[in-house]
């Protein structure tokens, strides 16, 4: 296998789409996706209540995270 075929990504089918999860999502997503405003976002994760990733300049939340967030509800 040459080193070309060995950085291909991996394909996801077309079935299987609509089920897959983002691992993360950034701020403005995570506003829209749970109706919370930006400022509450930003306070729940200097509580620690919402894990982030920091790539760059970008911040990004766990898509799990937020799932947990309101399974606690």
């Amino acid at each position: 296998m040459s080193r070309e075929q060995n950085r291909q990504q991996p394909q996801i089918r077309a079935d299987d789409r609509d089920n897959v999860e983002p691992i993360c999502v950034r701020i403005a997503a995570a506003v829209q996706l749970t109706g919370i405003g930006r400022s509450t976002l930003y306070e729940l994760i200097k509580a620690g209540e919402l894990e982030t990733i920091k790539v760059g300049r970008s911040t990004f939340i766990r898509y799990a995270s937020l799932k947990r967030l309101f399974e606690k509800s």
